[in-house]
């Protein structure tokens, strides 16, 4: 509020149910925006801001409590328990918003909302001040003018304070205690989708959710990127790329563990493991404040293309290799991404066309990798079918970084003794 001022209005609607398939719904999961600010986890709702305004800066519309549709939905908050539990100066009936809001808004000579994030609101509000305008309110501040709140909002979404890393600290033990279950249980004939199916079980234990759709790529799998049908069985000599992450009151874990499904990585996996791995520390040695946010991956890159070279998967100068992004037949993707309540969080990257400085309380995935698809041209048999990635969930911190899923093995010989364990 400080930042948009007195004399302005931010808008803010929580996100909708979506239905599945006739009556039945997806499972509500709150605006990343709409929680942020908020901590109100029901749908039909709106937060208003209004700096300065004498009787209460933040209100919220929401749904009554109706003891009718609590028999089949659930207790609602309701305006009095929404005020309680959420701090917001007055609540008022979602149903009321028509005859309430406009007259906030009148007041105010800037509207801050992010238009397109939700285009049935959208019309209802610019519907609003299109009436304000036409019938020539006697209010000296009709709004005039549109701001973006996206940028401004995201912006203070990308530096984590203590309470949000606590959760995310959470989120990524939760997955790490997951990941370790499901490797004891690894063995060739298992299907990837009961491979998948441990995760459910541990997550649902600590009373989370995937944090995204899984992937579980075994063998050819582990070189598509996005690979979700987790529907082969796991074969003898296979690789299995993990990459599952849970989500902790609205804060998500993102982790990846590339292991041998008989428990013994081959020579060539084993080759192509420790390069990646040892790209991952390169790119961790680059996280601390002060670094931009491109070192790191050019650390990565650096490492994986020299160890291409050395291994005959690439020819040429190192720096020519690197020059011409030779080791993106290989290395596709970026070293890393902002985490948070979105997996692929808010947050520029670059700030006036320069790479954005790390700086403590930002968070971000470290996960470099090298996909050799089955049949890659002028490449020897024996590297086809390895798909390799190695991701940990990081925050900056004041002198340099705090690896959140270190407790999750990624040696080559610890994931060897781990793989089975349970069996």
């Amino acid at each position: 509020m400080r930042m948009i001022g007195k004399g302005a209005v931010a808008v803010l609607p929580a996100a909708q149910t979506r239905f599945r398939n006739r009556d039945v719904e997806f499972g509500f999961r709150q605006d990343s925006d709409f929680y942020y600010l908020t901590g109100f986890n029901e749908p039909e709702a709106v937060a208003v801001l209004i700096p300065g305004r004498s009787d209460g800066e933040f209100l919220l519309f929401c749904r009554e409590r109706d003891p009718q549709q609590e028999i089949w939905h659930g207790k609602l908050a309701g305006t009095r328990d929404a005020v309680a539990e959420i701090g917001a100066d007055d609540a008022f009936p979602i149903a009321d918003i028509d005859d309430i809001l406009p007259g906030i808004i009148e007041q105010c000579e800037r509207v801050y909302y992010s238009i397109g994030t939700h285009p049935e609101f959208d019309q209802r509000l610019i519907g609003w001040v299109t009436s304000l305008r036409g019938k020539g309110s006697a209010s000296d501040h009709t709004p005039d003018e549109f701001v973006a709140l996206d940028h401004m909002l995201h912006d203070l979404r990308l530096y984590k304070s203590r309470a949000e890393i606590s959760a995310m600290r959470k989120a990524a033990r939760i997955a790490s205690i997951a990941h370790k279950r499901a490797m004891s249980i690894c063995r060739p004939g298992l299907y990837e989708y009961e491979f998948e199916a441990e995760f459910h079980h541990e997550f649902r234990r600590h009373n989370t959710l995937m944090a995204y759709l899984p992937i579980v790529g075994s063998g050819p799998n582990s070189c598509t990127l996005h690979y979700i049908d987790n529907n082969r069985q796991m074969q003898e000599g296979d690789l299995v790329l993990i990459d599952i992450g849970c989500e902790y009151e609205n804060y998500a874990s993102d982790v990846t563990r590339t292991i041998p499904v008989n428990g013994q990585f081959s020579t060539e996996q084993r080759e192509l493991y420790n390069l990646v791995l040892e790209a991952q520390e390169a790119a961790l040695a680059m996280i601390m404040p002060g670094r931009h946010w491109n070192e790191p991956h050019m650390a990565a890159v650096k490492v994986i293309t020299r160890g291409l070279r050395d291994l005959g998967l690439l020819k040429g100068r190192l720096t020519t290799l690197i020059k011409d992004g030779a080791y993106r037949r290989f290395f596709m993707h970026r070293t890393g991404h902002w985490l948070g309540m979105d997996v692929h969080d808010v947050g520029d990257y670059k700030v006036a066309d320069h790479w954005r400085l790390l700086e403590p309380g930002m968070v971000l995935t470290v996960e470099p990798g090298i996909y050799i698809a089955e049949r890659s041209r002028g490449v020897a048999r024996r590297w086809w079918g390895i798909g390799i990635r190695i991701e940990d969930d990081v925050v900056v911190t004041r002198d340099g970084h705090d690896v959140l899923t270190k407790d999750l093995p990624r040696s080559v010989e610890s994931i060897e003794a781990l793989v089975g364990a349970a069996l």
